[in-house]
Protein backbone atom coordinates (compact mmCIF):
# COMPACT_ATOMS: atom_id res chain seq x y z
CA UNK A 1 0.00 0.00 0.00
CA UNK A 2 0.81 3.15 -0.65
CA UNK A 3 2.63 5.84 1.90
CA UNK A 4 -0.26 8.45 3.18
CA UNK A 5 0.27 11.87 2.89
CA UNK A 6 -1.67 14.65 5.30
CA UNK A 7 -2.49 16.82 2.30
CA UNK A 8 -3.68 17.25 -1.38
CA UNK A 9 -0.74 18.16 -3.74
CA UNK A 10 -0.07 21.47 -4.81
CA UNK A 11 1.34 22.20 -8.02
CA UNK A 12 4.63 22.30 -7.05
CA UNK A 13 4.48 18.67 -5.57
CA UNK A 14 2.43 17.15 -8.62
CA UNK A 15 4.55 18.49 -11.64
CA UNK A 16 7.78 18.68 -9.96
CA UNK A 17 8.91 17.95 -13.22
CA UNK A 18 8.49 21.65 -14.08
CA UNK A 19 10.35 22.40 -11.28
CA UNK A 20 12.71 25.89 -11.77
CA UNK A 21 14.96 24.57 -8.80
CA UNK A 22 14.97 20.58 -9.98
CA UNK A 23 18.40 20.31 -11.65
CA UNK A 24 17.84 20.57 -15.61
CA UNK A 25 13.89 21.59 -15.35
CA UNK A 26 11.87 22.45 -18.45
CA UNK A 27 9.93 25.92 -18.42
CA UNK A 28 6.38 24.89 -18.65
CA UNK A 29 3.31 27.03 -18.62
CA UNK A 30 0.89 24.14 -20.04
CA UNK A 31 1.01 20.66 -19.04
CA UNK A 32 0.36 17.76 -21.35
CA UNK A 33 -1.23 14.48 -20.34
CA UNK A 34 -0.65 11.91 -23.18
CA UNK A 35 -3.28 9.53 -22.95
CA UNK A 36 -2.35 7.43 -26.13
CA UNK A 37 -1.42 3.93 -24.08
CA UNK A 38 -5.12 4.55 -22.43
CA UNK A 39 -7.76 6.57 -24.89
CA UNK A 40 -5.57 6.22 -28.00
CA UNK A 41 -5.41 2.39 -27.81
CA UNK A 42 -9.77 3.25 -27.67
CA UNK A 43 -9.49 3.45 -30.97
CA UNK A 44 -11.24 0.88 -33.22
CA UNK A 45 -8.56 -1.86 -34.28
CA UNK A 46 -5.84 -0.45 -31.90
CA UNK A 47 -3.97 -3.16 -29.40
CA UNK A 48 -0.50 -2.21 -27.78
CA UNK A 49 1.42 -5.32 -26.84
CA UNK A 50 3.44 -4.89 -23.62
CA UNK A 51 6.80 -4.06 -25.29
CA UNK A 52 4.61 -1.43 -27.85
CA UNK A 53 3.74 0.20 -24.51
CA UNK A 54 6.64 0.72 -23.06
CA UNK A 55 8.42 1.64 -26.13
CA UNK A 56 5.84 4.39 -26.35
CA UNK A 57 6.15 5.19 -22.59
CA UNK A 58 10.03 5.56 -22.98
CA UNK A 59 9.87 8.16 -26.06
CA UNK A 60 6.73 9.84 -24.43
CA UNK A 61 9.34 10.56 -21.70
CA UNK A 62 12.12 11.26 -24.18
CA UNK A 63 9.96 14.06 -25.73
CA UNK A 64 9.50 15.61 -22.98
CA UNK A 65 5.79 14.73 -22.00
CA UNK A 66 5.53 15.15 -18.38
CA UNK A 67 2.45 12.88 -17.63
CA UNK A 68 1.49 9.98 -19.20
CA UNK A 69 -2.14 8.21 -18.55
CA UNK A 70 -0.52 4.55 -19.25
CA UNK A 71 -3.46 2.50 -18.86
CA UNK A 72 -6.91 0.79 -17.25
CA UNK A 73 -6.14 -1.25 -14.64
CA UNK A 74 -9.71 -2.61 -14.34
CA UNK A 75 -8.66 -4.17 -17.77
CA UNK A 76 -7.06 -7.05 -15.76
CA UNK A 77 -4.05 -8.57 -14.64
CA UNK A 78 -1.94 -8.21 -17.85
CA UNK A 79 -2.72 -4.37 -18.20
CA UNK A 80 -1.80 -4.11 -14.46
CA UNK A 81 1.28 -5.59 -15.43
CA UNK A 82 1.86 -3.45 -18.44
CA UNK A 83 1.49 -0.70 -15.86
CA UNK A 84 3.94 -2.09 -13.49
CA UNK A 85 6.44 -2.17 -16.15
CA UNK A 86 6.16 1.15 -16.88
CA UNK A 87 6.61 2.58 -13.57
CA UNK A 88 9.33 0.11 -12.67
CA UNK A 89 11.06 1.64 -15.20
CA UNK A 90 11.52 5.07 -13.35
CA UNK A 91 10.63 7.47 -15.95
CA UNK A 92 11.15 11.58 -16.06
CA UNK A 93 7.32 11.66 -16.53
CA UNK A 94 4.64 11.07 -14.04
CA UNK A 95 2.32 7.49 -14.87
CA UNK A 96 -1.53 7.84 -14.30
CA UNK A 97 -3.79 4.64 -14.06
CA UNK A 98 -7.05 5.81 -15.71
CA UNK A 99 -10.18 4.68 -13.34
CA UNK A 100 -13.74 4.63 -12.67
CA UNK A 101 -15.49 5.82 -9.55
CA UNK A 102 -15.15 3.11 -7.71
CA UNK A 103 -13.62 0.95 -4.93
CA UNK A 104 -12.47 -2.00 -7.04
CA UNK A 105 -10.68 0.22 -9.69
CA UNK A 106 -8.75 1.87 -6.84
CA UNK A 107 -7.21 -1.92 -5.69
CA UNK A 108 -6.24 -2.81 -9.36
CA UNK A 109 -4.12 1.03 -9.57
CA UNK A 110 -2.66 -0.41 -6.25
CA UNK A 111 -1.74 -3.35 -7.69
CA UNK A 112 -0.52 -1.52 -10.50
CA UNK A 113 1.93 0.37 -8.32
CA UNK A 114 1.24 3.77 -10.09
CA UNK A 115 0.85 7.00 -8.01
CA UNK A 116 -1.82 9.50 -9.29
CA UNK A 117 -5.35 7.87 -10.60
CA UNK A 118 -7.70 9.61 -12.92
CA UNK A 119 -10.99 8.95 -11.24
CA UNK A 120 -14.07 9.70 -13.88
CA UNK A 121 -17.41 9.83 -13.40
CA UNK A 122 -20.20 11.34 -15.83
CA UNK A 123 -21.12 14.48 -15.26
CA UNK A 124 -23.79 15.14 -17.70
CA UNK A 125 -27.59 14.46 -16.47
CA UNK A 126 -27.47 12.26 -20.03
CA UNK A 127 -25.54 10.02 -18.79
CA UNK A 128 -25.83 10.25 -15.04
CA UNK A 129 -29.60 8.58 -15.64
CA UNK A 130 -28.95 6.91 -19.42
CA UNK A 131 -25.79 4.85 -18.42
CA UNK A 132 -25.74 4.56 -14.64
CA UNK A 133 -29.40 5.33 -13.82
CA UNK A 134 -27.97 7.84 -11.40
CA UNK A 135 -28.56 11.70 -10.97
CA UNK A 136 -26.18 14.50 -9.72
CA UNK A 137 -26.25 14.28 -5.45
CA UNK A 138 -25.21 10.32 -6.32
CA UNK A 139 -22.38 11.57 -8.20
CA UNK A 140 -21.22 14.01 -5.95
CA UNK A 141 -21.35 11.33 -3.02
CA UNK A 142 -19.33 9.05 -4.86
CA UNK A 143 -16.80 11.71 -5.74
CA UNK A 144 -16.56 12.73 -2.13
CA UNK A 145 -16.54 8.97 -1.14
CA UNK A 146 -13.92 7.46 -3.53
CA UNK A 147 -11.24 10.57 -3.41
CA UNK A 148 -11.32 10.11 -0.03
CA UNK A 149 -10.60 6.70 -0.25
CA UNK A 150 -7.72 7.28 -2.97
CA UNK A 151 -5.78 9.95 -0.73
CA UNK A 152 -6.02 7.47 2.18
CA UNK A 153 -4.41 4.88 -0.04
CA UNK A 154 -2.08 7.72 -0.98
CA UNK A 155 -2.94 8.36 -4.31
CA UNK A 156 -2.51 11.54 -5.88
CA UNK A 157 -5.80 12.35 -7.26
CA UNK A 158 -7.49 13.88 -10.34
CA UNK A 159 -11.36 14.09 -11.00
CA UNK A 160 -12.23 13.21 -14.69
CA UNK A 161 -15.53 15.20 -15.64
CA UNK A 162 -16.74 12.56 -18.51
CA UNK A 163 -19.22 14.35 -20.60
CA UNK A 164 -18.33 17.84 -19.01
CA UNK A 165 -19.34 19.85 -22.27
CA UNK A 166 -22.92 18.32 -22.18
CA UNK A 167 -23.28 19.00 -18.35
CA UNK A 168 -24.77 21.83 -16.21
CA UNK A 169 -21.92 24.70 -15.78
CA UNK A 170 -22.93 25.50 -12.39
CA UNK A 171 -23.15 21.28 -11.19
CA UNK A 172 -19.58 21.35 -12.63
CA UNK A 173 -18.37 24.57 -10.33
CA UNK A 174 -19.86 22.41 -7.65
CA UNK A 175 -18.48 19.26 -8.50
CA UNK A 176 -15.31 21.21 -9.02
CA UNK A 177 -15.57 22.15 -5.22
CA UNK A 178 -16.66 18.89 -3.74
CA UNK A 179 -13.02 17.57 -5.54
CA UNK A 180 -11.03 19.60 -4.28
CA UNK A 181 -12.62 19.77 -0.74
CA UNK A 182 -12.27 15.66 -0.65
CA UNK A 183 -8.58 15.95 -1.82
CA UNK A 184 -8.56 16.39 -5.24
CA UNK A 185 -5.97 18.54 -6.94
CA UNK A 186 -7.39 18.67 -10.48
CA UNK A 187 -10.57 18.54 -12.78
CA UNK A 188 -10.56 17.06 -16.37
CA UNK A 189 -13.04 18.61 -17.91
CA UNK A 190 -13.70 15.96 -21.33
CA UNK A 191 -15.27 16.90 -24.25
CA UNK A 192 -16.38 13.30 -24.63
CA UNK A 193 -18.83 13.35 -27.66
CA UNK A 194 -16.81 16.19 -29.31
CA UNK A 195 -19.51 18.80 -29.41
CA UNK A 196 -17.44 21.86 -28.21
CA UNK A 197 -16.35 24.98 -30.50
CA UNK A 198 -13.59 27.15 -28.72
CA UNK A 199 -16.26 29.90 -28.41
CA UNK A 200 -17.95 27.57 -25.95
CA UNK A 201 -15.03 25.85 -24.58
CA UNK A 202 -13.26 28.99 -23.69
CA UNK A 203 -17.06 30.15 -21.93
CA UNK A 204 -17.28 26.63 -20.01
CA UNK A 205 -13.71 26.71 -19.14
CA UNK A 206 -13.37 30.34 -17.55
CA UNK A 207 -16.97 29.71 -15.67
CA UNK A 208 -15.67 26.77 -13.65
CA UNK A 209 -11.82 28.23 -13.47
CA UNK A 210 -13.38 31.38 -11.88
CA UNK A 211 -15.59 29.53 -9.43
CA UNK A 212 -12.82 27.14 -7.92
CA UNK A 213 -9.23 27.16 -7.61
CA UNK A 214 -8.84 23.68 -8.42
CA UNK A 215 -6.34 22.97 -11.07
CA UNK A 216 -8.66 22.50 -15.03
CA UNK A 217 -7.33 19.82 -17.48
CA UNK A 218 -9.07 20.06 -20.80
CA UNK A 219 -10.01 16.74 -22.64
CA UNK A 220 -11.14 17.29 -26.53
CA UNK A 221 -12.37 14.95 -29.18
CA UNK A 222 -11.94 15.39 -32.88
CA UNK A 223 -15.59 14.89 -34.04
CA UNK A 224 -15.98 18.02 -35.61
CA UNK A 225 -11.91 19.04 -35.98
CA UNK A 226 -11.75 20.91 -33.81
CA UNK A 227 -9.98 19.14 -30.97
CA UNK A 228 -6.51 21.42 -31.40
CA UNK A 229 -8.87 24.67 -31.23
CA UNK A 230 -10.77 23.93 -28.46
CA UNK A 231 -7.76 22.98 -26.33
CA UNK A 232 -5.99 26.26 -27.22
CA UNK A 233 -9.59 28.19 -26.16
CA UNK A 234 -9.37 26.14 -23.19
CA UNK A 235 -5.73 27.38 -22.10
CA UNK A 236 -7.02 30.75 -22.57
CA UNK A 237 -10.28 30.59 -20.49
CA UNK A 238 -8.10 29.43 -18.07
CA UNK A 239 -6.93 25.48 -17.92
CA UNK A 240 -3.44 24.52 -17.48
CA UNK A 241 -3.21 21.08 -18.38
CA UNK A 242 -4.11 19.52 -21.59
CA UNK A 243 -4.60 15.82 -22.40
CA UNK A 244 -3.85 14.80 -25.79
CA UNK A 245 -2.57 11.76 -27.51
CA UNK A 246 0.48 10.92 -30.60
CA UNK A 247 -0.96 11.94 -34.03
CA UNK A 248 -4.35 12.92 -32.61
CA UNK A 249 -4.90 9.09 -32.37
CA UNK A 250 -8.24 8.18 -30.71
CA UNK A 251 -11.71 6.59 -30.23
CA UNK A 252 -14.04 7.90 -33.44
CA UNK A 253 -12.34 10.65 -35.07
CA UNK A 254 -9.98 10.66 -31.92
CA UNK A 255 -7.96 13.62 -29.95
CA UNK A 256 -6.64 16.62 -29.58
CA UNK A 257 -3.18 15.43 -31.09
CA UNK A 258 0.06 15.82 -29.27
CA UNK A 259 2.20 17.43 -31.51
CA UNK A 260 -0.15 20.09 -32.99
CA UNK A 261 -1.46 21.17 -29.31
CA UNK A 262 2.23 21.61 -28.06
CA UNK A 263 3.12 23.67 -31.33
CA UNK A 264 0.57 25.70 -31.71
CA UNK A 265 0.71 27.12 -28.43
CA UNK A 266 4.54 27.59 -29.02
CA UNK A 267 4.15 29.30 -31.90
CA UNK A 268 1.29 31.18 -31.08
CA UNK A 269 3.16 32.22 -27.90
CA UNK A 270 0.15 31.59 -25.52
CA UNK A 271 2.37 28.43 -23.38
CA UNK A 272 5.40 26.56 -23.57
CA UNK A 273 4.99 22.53 -22.79
CA UNK A 274 8.88 21.84 -23.12
CA UNK A 275 7.91 19.70 -25.70
CA UNK A 276 10.73 18.52 -27.76
CA UNK A 277 9.57 19.42 -31.69
CA UNK A 278 12.36 17.49 -33.31
CA UNK A 279 11.22 13.93 -30.88
CA UNK A 280 7.33 14.54 -32.86
CA UNK A 281 8.38 12.92 -35.93
CA UNK A 282 10.11 9.72 -34.25
CA UNK A 283 7.27 9.51 -32.18
CA UNK A 284 4.45 9.84 -34.66
CA UNK A 285 6.01 7.26 -36.68
CA UNK A 286 6.74 4.98 -33.57
CA UNK A 287 2.83 4.54 -32.61
CA UNK A 288 1.81 4.88 -35.87
CA UNK A 289 3.86 1.55 -36.84
CA UNK A 290 2.08 0.36 -33.36
CA UNK A 291 -1.38 1.14 -34.33
CA UNK A 292 -1.12 -0.34 -37.70
CA UNK A 293 -2.18 2.87 -39.12
CA UNK A 294 -0.28 5.07 -41.26
CA UNK A 295 0.48 8.85 -40.38
CA UNK A 296 -1.54 10.80 -43.27
CA UNK A 297 1.21 12.73 -45.59
CA UNK A 298 -0.59 16.02 -45.13
CA UNK A 299 -0.75 15.58 -40.94
CA UNK A 300 -0.07 18.66 -39.22
CA UNK A 301 3.52 19.27 -38.07
CA UNK A 302 4.44 15.11 -38.27
CA UNK A 303 3.08 14.51 -41.96
CA UNK A 304 5.48 13.68 -44.92
CA UNK A 305 4.25 16.48 -46.80
CA UNK A 306 4.36 19.14 -44.63
CA UNK A 307 7.86 20.95 -45.85
CA UNK A 308 6.89 19.72 -49.18
CA UNK A 309 6.06 22.12 -52.15
CA UNK A 310 4.95 21.97 -55.70
CA UNK A 311 3.02 25.16 -56.77
CA UNK A 312 4.95 27.56 -58.57
CA UNK A 313 4.37 30.53 -57.01
CA UNK A 314 5.06 29.39 -53.51
CA UNK A 315 8.20 27.73 -55.01
CA UNK A 316 9.02 30.54 -56.72
CA UNK A 317 9.02 32.71 -53.26
CA UNK A 318 10.79 29.95 -51.44
CA UNK A 319 13.35 30.54 -53.28
CA UNK A 320 13.93 34.20 -52.67
CA UNK A 321 12.92 34.30 -49.23
CA UNK A 322 12.09 31.03 -47.19
CA UNK A 323 9.78 32.65 -45.08
CA UNK A 324 7.18 33.66 -47.72
CA UNK A 325 5.65 30.05 -47.76
CA UNK A 326 7.22 28.65 -44.45
CA UNK A 327 6.15 29.57 -41.03
CA UNK A 328 7.36 27.12 -39.09
CA UNK A 329 11.02 26.50 -39.61
CA UNK A 330 11.43 22.15 -40.71
CA UNK A 331 14.51 22.47 -39.19
CA UNK A 332 13.21 23.08 -36.00
CA UNK A 333 11.66 19.25 -36.61
CA UNK A 334 14.67 17.89 -37.51
CA UNK A 335 14.00 18.12 -41.02
CA UNK A 336 13.98 20.84 -44.54
CA UNK A 337 11.79 21.49 -46.99
CA UNK A 338 11.38 19.71 -50.50
CA UNK A 339 10.34 21.37 -53.56
CA UNK A 340 8.83 18.27 -55.73
CA UNK A 341 7.53 18.89 -59.63
CA UNK A 342 3.74 18.26 -60.55
CA UNK A 343 1.05 19.74 -62.60
CA UNK A 344 1.33 23.21 -60.70
CA UNK A 345 5.03 23.49 -60.58
CA UNK A 346 6.28 26.76 -62.16
CA UNK A 347 9.71 27.56 -64.29
CA UNK A 348 11.72 28.36 -61.47
CA UNK A 349 11.23 24.90 -59.84
CA UNK A 350 12.27 22.84 -62.74
CA UNK A 351 14.99 25.48 -63.16
CA UNK A 352 15.89 24.82 -59.13
CA UNK A 353 15.50 20.83 -59.67
CA UNK A 354 18.05 20.47 -62.64
CA UNK A 355 20.38 22.94 -61.57
CA UNK A 356 20.62 20.39 -58.28
CA UNK A 357 21.79 18.08 -60.78
CA UNK A 358 24.41 20.82 -61.62
CA UNK A 359 22.31 20.99 -65.27
CA UNK A 360 21.73 24.84 -66.49
CA UNK A 361 18.89 25.36 -69.00
CA UNK A 362 17.71 28.12 -71.03
CA UNK A 363 14.23 29.56 -70.80
CA UNK A 364 12.68 28.34 -73.89
CA UNK A 365 14.16 24.69 -72.80
CA UNK A 366 12.89 25.01 -69.34
CA UNK A 367 9.52 25.65 -70.80
CA UNK A 368 9.94 23.21 -72.88
CA UNK A 369 10.97 20.23 -69.98
CA UNK A 370 7.86 22.47 -67.63
CA UNK A 371 5.43 21.08 -70.23
CA UNK A 372 6.60 17.57 -70.18
CA UNK A 373 6.37 17.53 -66.35
CA UNK A 374 2.92 18.58 -66.13
CA UNK A 375 1.80 16.70 -68.37
CA UNK A 376 3.15 13.89 -66.71
CA UNK A 377 1.88 14.69 -63.60
CA UNK A 378 -1.40 14.29 -64.89
CA UNK A 379 -1.05 11.42 -66.67
CA UNK A 380 0.45 9.46 -63.35
CA UNK A 381 -1.33 11.35 -60.64
CA UNK A 382 2.08 11.70 -58.96
CA UNK A 383 5.14 13.93 -58.91
CA UNK A 384 8.25 13.58 -61.72
CA UNK A 385 11.03 11.75 -60.03
CA UNK A 386 14.85 12.93 -60.63
CA UNK A 387 15.40 9.89 -63.23
CA UNK A 388 12.25 10.89 -65.05
CA UNK A 389 13.18 14.92 -65.32
CA UNK A 390 16.71 13.96 -66.64
CA UNK A 391 15.11 11.95 -69.12
CA UNK A 392 13.07 15.24 -70.22
CA UNK A 393 15.94 17.29 -70.34
CA UNK A 394 17.59 14.76 -72.57
CA UNK A 395 14.65 14.57 -75.34
CA UNK A 396 13.70 18.29 -74.86
CA UNK A 397 17.45 19.37 -76.00
CA UNK A 398 17.07 16.89 -79.31
CA UNK A 399 13.59 18.05 -80.21
CA UNK A 400 14.90 21.84 -79.20
CA UNK A 401 17.72 21.66 -81.56
CA UNK A 402 15.39 20.30 -83.93
CA UNK A 403 13.12 23.43 -83.54
CA UNK A 404 15.90 25.50 -84.08
CA UNK A 405 16.72 24.27 -87.13
CA UNK A 406 13.82 24.02 -88.45
CA UNK A 407 13.12 27.98 -87.39
CA UNK A 408 16.70 28.83 -88.64
CA UNK A 409 15.81 26.99 -92.02
CA UNK A 410 12.68 29.22 -92.75
CA UNK A 411 14.51 32.04 -92.26
CA UNK A 412 17.00 31.46 -94.23
CA UNK A 413 14.59 30.53 -97.32
CA UNK A 414 12.28 33.43 -96.38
Amino acid sequence: MLAKTSRPPQQSDTLSLSDPRAPGAVQRTVFLNDTTLRDGEQAPGVAFTRREKIEIAEALAEAGVPEIEAGTPAMGDEEIETLRSIVSLNLPTRVMAWCRMSEADLMGAVAAGVRIVNLSIPTSDRQLAGKLNKDRAWALGMVTKTVSLARSLGFEVAVGGEDASRADPDFLCRLAEVARSAGAFRLRLADTLGVLDPFSTYALVRRVAAASDLELEFHAHDDLGLATANTLAAVMGGARHASVTVAGLGERAGNAALEEVAIALRQTARAETGIAPSALGPLAELVSAAACRPVPRGKAIVGADVFTHESGIHVSGLLKDRATYEALNPELFGRGHRVVLGKHSGLAAVEKALADEGITVDVARGRAILERVRAFAVRTKANVPSEVLLRFYEDTFTEAALRLRRSAAMGSAS
